[in-house]
């Protein structure tokens, strides 16, 4: 007879209690009992809701991998999971279809408390059924998954009794529903001790580079850039163009595009030159250079 194993009863249980805050009465915003499932209803046959009395022929939960075939027992192997929205601290909204995209990209990325996740079929808009299968089997499913996040478990993996928990727990941490920080090992515990004792600096190093006057190194080539200024004790004057200078020249330039084309007229010009005694002595000059030059070859 097909039942419930341990470890998914915890993830369910885990998340219920995170998720459904308003135990009391049954909201559309909460995660209720009703919407996460783990065995199939008696009609249900084939797939990793049923255990092995349910199974059938060449069923696709079995048969494509060597951790189903061997891990096959009386245990369904899959969670379904409903709608819910949970608000964070910074007034983020997070809910079903936003959880399971975060899923996908932690099995994406190969994080090790994904390892036993067999596929995901889920909608990340609440308008399209997406299927991320780690055997590369399949890429759809039917619209049912619109609504409800389907998560299957290889099979040796719930036989086991192995824990389960852990990607779900980071997903609670992540959004602030667990507020107490997770388990660390030894390693981790280290490094978080030196990151909080060399905080002092972090924050030194962050004022530094984010203060734009000219006491500070950062404000320092901000204003030999911008300005041409340097407020640093014995800095040397800036010779090279600024963005200031660059922009004057550019305003001035498009200043002298926005005036006015004046109108030259030819006959005007040439009368003024002919009432020029210094022009017209100028030119009889250079005509009789000009002369004695080609004369002279």
């Amino acid at each position: 007879m097909t039942t419930a194993p341990k470890n998914l009863l915890a993830v369910r249980s885990l998340l219920l209690t995170h998720l459904n805050t308003d135990k009391a009465n049954a909201r559309a915003a909460d995660l209720e009992p009703v919407e996460v499932g783990i065995v199939g209803d008696p009609a249900h046959r084939g797939g990793y809701h049923c255990g092995r009395d349910r199974v059938v022929t060449g069923d696709y939960s079995v048969v494509e991998s060597r951790r189903d075939a061997d891990g096959l027992s009386d245990f369904a192997s899959a969670l379904d999971i409903g709608q819910f929205s949970y608000r964070d601290a910074l007034g983020r909204t997070h809910n079903l279809h936003t959880f399971s995209v975060w899923l996908v990209e932690q099995c994406r990325a190969g994080f090790a408390d994904t390892r036993d996740i067999r596929e995901i079929i889920y909608s990340p808009d609440g308008k399209t059924v997406k299927r991320w299968d780690r055997l590369g089997k399949r890429t759809s499913g039917d619209s049912s998954h619109l609504w409800h996040t389907h998560i299957s478990f290889f099979r040796d993996a719930t036989k086991s009794g192995r824990d389960l928990s852990g990607v779900f727990r980071r997903y609670l941490i992540f959004i602030g529903a667990i507020k107490e920080a997770p388990d660390l090992d030894a390693t981790e515990k280290r490094q978080l001790a030196e990151l909080h004792a060399a905080l002092p600096q972090i924050r030194a190093v962050h004022a530094a580079l984010t203060r734009l006057h000219g006491a500070e190194p950062i404000g320092q080539v901000y204003l030999r850039i911008a300005e041409g200024v340097d407020h640093a004790q014995g800095a040397t004057p800036v010779s090279h163009p600024t963005l200031r200078s660059i922009g004057a020249q550019l305003a001035e330039v498009k200043a002298t595009l926005a005036r006015p084309t004046v109108a030259v007229d030819a006959a005007q010009v040439a009368a003024a030159l002919a009432a020029d005694t210094g022009f017209r002595a100028a030119l009889a000059s250079a005509v009789a250079d000009e002369h004695a030059r080609r004369l002279a070859e």
